[in-house]
């Protein structure tokens, strides 16, 4: 017999490769998307032992995955959550907006921490590390909670382009409207991660403007603000706006998210020095997108604390009529508080929607391994949403206050989905074997 030739032997090589490509496991990122950090002058003599210097050029390298996260405590059911806290219960429930927001900060990063070290997302280490009835359940309970979220991120969109159009869209047509304009923001990631980071940089710059400018238009008392901040106060009256606060500010479906994000940068996960300057930037960035988005919920929360604690309105206001109460009592203007909030509502919901899209295809794409190509995915994970809002939209169009209640229930339901997310991350974080030299102290494991 022959000896193959150099042709049959090349062909060969190429069916193999093809075949073990088919096998390989579902990543968050291929090896050409990841964004490239290096430091040529400290590569020379890195051991990767130890992380570099500090570098402002660096921290920019590094900015993104963190204010990509950050939508999460933005989104239109945070809004919902702020707006009724803000009328219903004045400033006192700042103090807790700001403390859920700092622990939401600490899972984050926990997150984070996690896609670093690991090289690997939430979800494909459940994956591995649960059998297969606790792997579905968690799956299952990951999918419910980001269920509930787009229903709050897509109605909240529909209802900003109700709001723009003066009511020539219904509520119906505002959700295909933000359905599709979801695949053009994700059409960007095409040209490269970071012009999709730019596009939400762009769209968290607007809320901040928006909001920032209601802010100054209703001139909150500045004493009560201070004193909602540093007095703690719960009264039994404001039990489930607390309980929304909470849910609507902790996202089940950001935990995941905010692992998979991480890994947009490449860093080599077997050099600690390398791991733990990408944490140390990470820490950094996603503590200034938090401390952003913090100013913003307190910007609406205490819009509505000044407009509306005590009035007639404050237990019928919700999203829906929010724009409408506002230009009641604070007028039209050079640019109508109306517009403002549906723009600052807008920017909320079409960014809210791109990240719960992102979120939803690498929690199905983890946990299930499936290889799909990411236009397919996003398909598959927008139906997941769309279908039931859709549904929502038409039953509760002409029922204001129905929906209204709806929105404040799922951000209750997003607190109660907080354990399937929270128990997996500290379990895995505190793992030597997963872990290594990055695993979680012993305090923050009992905690």
């Amino acid at each position: 017999m022959s000896a193959p030739s150099r042709e049959e032997e090349s062909e060969a090589n190429r069916l193999l490769e093809e075949a073990a490509s088919s096998w390989e496991e579902e990543v968050a990122y291929e090896a050409g998307e990841k964004i490239l950090v290096a430091d040529l002058e400290f590569d020379r003599v890195d051991d990767g032992s130890a992380p570099p210097p500090f570098s402002w050029k660096k921290l920019w390298l590094f900015t993104g995955p963190g204010f990509l996260m950050s939508i999460a405590f933005l989104d239109p059911g945070n809004l919902e959550g702020d707006l009724q806290a803000g009328a219903i219960a004045g400033y006192s429930l700042l103090w807790l907006l700001m403390w859920a927001t700092f622990m939401g900060l600490l899972i984050q990063l926990l997150s984070a921490r996690v896609g670093v070290a690991t090289g690997r997302h939430l979800a494909e280490l459940c994956r591995d590390e649960y059998p297969n009835w606790a792997r579905l359940v968690l799956w299952f309970m990951a999918e419910l909670a980001l269920i509930g979220a787009d229903i709050q991120e897509v109605i909240g969109s529909a209802i900003a382009i109700q709001i723009l159009s003066r009511g020539f869209f219904p509520l119906w047509a505002g959700v295909l409207i933000t359905a599709s304009d979801c695949f053009f923001f994700l059409f960007l990631e095409n040209y490269g991660v970071r012009k999709l980071e730019a596009a939400f940089a762009v769209l968290i710059a607007v809320m901040g403007l928006s909001f920032a400018w209601m802010f100054g238009d209703a001139q909150p008392n500045r004493e009560e603000l201070l004193m909602g901040i540093l007095v703690p106060r719960l009264g039994s009256k404001t039990i489930r706006q607390a309980v929304g606060v909470v849910g609507c500010v902790i996202m089940p479906h950001n935990v995941f998210l905010h692992s998979a994000l991480v890994q947009s940068r490449k860093v080599d996960p077997k050099k600690i020095g390398r791991v733990q300057e990408a944490l140390n930037y990470y820490s950094i960035e996603s503590s200034a997108a938090l401390a952003v988005s913090f100013m913003i919920n307190l910007f609406v929360t205490t819009v509505f604390a000044k407009g509306f604690y005590g009035t007639k309105q404050a237990d019928s206001i919700g999203l829906v009529n929010a724009g409408q109460y506002l230009e009641e009592k604070y007028g039209g203007g050079v640019f109508p508080i109306l517009y403002i909030w549906g723009i600052g509502l807008l920017a909320a919901g079409q960014s809210s929607t791109i990240t719960g899209t992102y979120a939803g295809q690498f929690i199905m794409g983890g946990f299930l391994n499936l290889r799909l190509k990411k236009w397919l995915r996003a398909l598959i994970t927008r139906s997941f949403a769309i279908v039931p809002t859709i549904i929502v939209a038409i039953v509760f169009n002409r029922s204001e206050g129905s929906l209204d209640v709806l929105n404040e229930w799922l951000n209750v339901l997003q607190s109660m989905q907080i354990p399937f997310a929270l128990i997996p991350l500290l379990t895995l974080v505190s793992k030597e074997q997963i872990m290594g030299t990055f695993r979680v102290g012993p305090v923050l494991e009992v905690s």
